[in-house]
């Protein structure tokens, strides 16, 4: 494996960012990685305002700075403004650093170290406070590797077209004010041969320090710069990963003999291990500047041919993924985007059923991956939801992790954010963003240890319900669908009944009783919101249900003689999709049995609701499922009511979900 030292290839100063993330007109929240320790000033320059000029010192609450290592620092910005902004107007800004290790520099702006980081026509970024969202833009399923083109592209250029169309009116008007991404922002279980070198790379350049493993099994290097060092096991770390001798367990229904692998991912023979690895993967699919760092791979010698030819597809797929970064930095840079977590952001299967964690959490090397890969997402994705509820449990922890990785201190960061029940988050729009956490909050089955959980535990779904009381209309994020293509449901519920539910992810809404009753109670409780907009992705498909409950409505709906209006939209994936004949083989065979007129919905929970899919206007036949990568795009009226729902294909088409009978009867 070719590698590099920080000696000689020069790290930049800014390695990602920035990531606009909670924005209010009195808050705004910031996310960068940089190379060192540095000062922050931020300038705000609101229209026909004086400008706002705002120095922050690291260790403060403004501005938290975490050392990963020799030449990666995580800079979280978290500013209280005296002065407010501004709602629905376009202020520009400019972030610039003082960074320790070059002091005689001065103050450096994007134009240093993002020269790219602009709109056409603007000189410094910009960023809008909404007073009510009436656009946002969401996705899931973001795979480097994947042969799909980059939704996340697809999202910028959509931002860059609104900003120069001559029709579109005032552009503060007519831009999304969020992006919403509901999971598997990175797949650290899916990772492709050329990307694992770049990762290993990276971790040398910046100087992350070595990760110790106790006891190795299994030919595992006694730490991470070994097992870097011996070529990091590309195509096999599968065999390294470990397993469990646990028998009459979940696992012996897919594997034959009594050692059974406790990751469960098809795809796992690339799986990052390391908490270095982690932040590396992070760094490379958000911005192309760290991989300016990094020299040429090919493919080892010792490679099998088989290996070879999938080297080569991926490195094509890589090649076009790194070209598209420049656009997926500058998007980031200007629009608000929330994030939460789904399973490949940890692994595939993460606490799918009570004996997945049994297995999981009780071995001491997948209990390692699943932790870093949880401490990795808090500093990436979890603080910029949470800022001040974040530093204020986590942020020393996570700072003794990053200094010794292996150390008990980061078994103890490991062991508590573990615990941790706080991922999920409310933003205060209007309507609200609520964003569910249905990945460690789990409903764990009573009756068979290896039925699926269900999504949400008794005390999330009253969590909801509290944030719910008394709104007008939400944005409710739900990783996985609530309402779902049925078909596939009735296969993951087959496959869970004959033992065998990781072969389909048998992960649903419906598949829990305690689950599916506690969400469609809430849906009916005497204060829900009059709209829900649910957005979903999870699927690698994008589809939307109007839905209307047909009996059991709350006291208030029940005077205007109609239960609450609900919009399940999923949006997936970004970068990912199914085989095009097997997802229109299903589409086709949902909609013979599960159309809105079917009786066999009787048979279903669906029997006190109406659930009727839009067609998404340009595909073929009667689909109404859409194969195609690209972002979700959702407009909205005044009263949180969608008016326009549409996936801008990242091939440049626009599909748009036709309103139909539903609408009429909804809307």
């Amino acid at each position: 494996m070719q590698t590099a030292t920080s000696a000689e290839r020069q790290v930049p100063a800014v390695l990602a960012g920035p990531v606009l993330r909670k924005t209010l007109c009195g808050r705004l929240c910031f996310w960068l990685a940089v190379r060192a320790p540095a000062s922050v000033r931020l300038e705000l320059f609101p229209p026909d305002a004086p400008v706002q000029t705002h120095e922050l010192a690291a260790d403060t609450d403004e501005l938290t700075c975490l050392k990963a290592g020799d030449n990666l620092y995580y800079l979280m910005i978290d500013l209280h403004l005296e002065t407010e902004l501004p709602k629905e107007t376009l202020v520009g800004y400019r972030l610039s650093l003082k960074l320790s290790d070059d002091p005689c520099a001065g103050w450096q702006d994007h134009e240093a170290w993002a020269s790219d980081l602009c709109y056409p026509g603007w000189t410094t970024p910009f960023l809008r406070v909404p007073d009510k969202v009436s656009s946002l833009m969401h996705g899931s399923c973001r795979k480097p590797h994947s042969q799909c083109a980059d939704g996340l592209v697809a999202a910028d250029r959509l931002v860059a077209e609104v900003l120069t169309s001559p029709d579109a009116g005032r552009p503060a008007n007519t831009l999304p004010e969020l992006l919403v991404l509901s999971g598997d922002q990175v797949y650290v279980d899916d990772v492709a041969g050329p990307m694992l070198q770049a990762i290993m790379c990276l971790a040398e350049i910046l100087g992350l320090p070595d990760e110790v493993f106790e006891g190795p099994e299994q030919g595992l290097p006694r730490s991470g710069n070994q097992l870097r060092d011996t070529g990091g096991c590309l195509y096999h770390r599968d065999r390294l990963l470990p397993k469990t001798d646990r028998k009459g367990t979940v696992f012996d229904v897919l594997f034959a003999g009594t050692a059974k692998p406790v990751f469960t991912s098809a795809h796992a023979r690339n799986h990052l291990i390391t908490l270095g690895e982690m932040l590396s993967m992070y760094l490379l699919v958000w911005s192309p500047a760290a991989w300016q760092t990094l020299p040429g791979f090919t493919a080892p010698e010792s490679l099998a041919e088989e290996d070879r030819a999938m080297y080569s597809r991926e490195q094509d797929s890589l090649r076009a993924f790194v070209s598209g970064l420049s656009s997926v930095r500058r998007l980031l840079a200007h629009v608000p985007t929330a994030m939460i977590f789904d399973d490949h952001d940890v692994t595939d299967d993460w606490n799918l059923s009570l004996a997945w964690e049994e297995a999981a959490y009780a071995h001491p090397l997948s209990r390692r991956v699943i932790g870093n890969a949880l401490i990795a997402y808090a500093i990436n994705q979890g603080w910029g939801n949470r800022p001040a509820q974040i530093r204020a449990d986590l942020a020393n922890l996570l700072q003794d992790a990053l200094a010794q990785p292996g150390s008990s201190a980061h078994e103890d960061a490991i062991d508590k954010i573990l615990a941790y029940e706080k991922w999920d988050f409310v933003w205060p729009t209007t309507p609200p963003l609520i964003a569910l956490d249905t990945r460690t909050r789990r409903w764990r089955s009573e009756r068979n240890a290896h039925d699926p959980s269900g999504l949400l535990d008794w005390e999330a779904a009253t969590d909801l319900q509290t944030n719910l009381k008394g709104q007008e209309a939400v944005l409710l994020v739900s990783a996985a669908p609530i309402f779902g293509v049925k078909l596939i449901e009735v296969l993951q519920k087959f496959f869970t009944l004959i033992g065998k539910p990781l072969m389909v992810d048998a992960e649903y809404w419906m598949a829990h009783p305690g689950t599916a009753s506690a969400i469609l109670n809430i849906f009916q409780h005497r204060d829900t919101p009059g709209h829900f907009v649910i957005l979903s992705g999870d699927v690698h498909y994008s589809f939307v249900y109007d839905v209307e409950l047909r009996n059991g409505h709350s006291a208030r709906h029940r005077t205007a003689q109609a239960g609450p209006k609900i919009w399940q939209i999923c949006s997936s994936g970004i970068k990912n999709k199914w085989p095009d004949r097997l997802i229109a083989a299903l589409d086709r065979g949902n909609r013979l049995a599960f159309s809105p007129r079917s009786p066999l919905n009787w048979l279903t929970k669906r029997r006190g609701m109406r659930i009727v899919p839009r067609k998404p206007k340009g595909t073929p036949g009667g689909r109404r499922i859409l194969n195609a990568s690209g972002i979700g795009v959702v407009e909205l009226d005044d009263q949180g009511a969608p008016t326009n729902i549409l996936q801008i294909a990242a091939s440049g088409k626009s599909y748009v979900f036709e309103r139909r009978e539903a609408e009429a009867r909804l809307g």
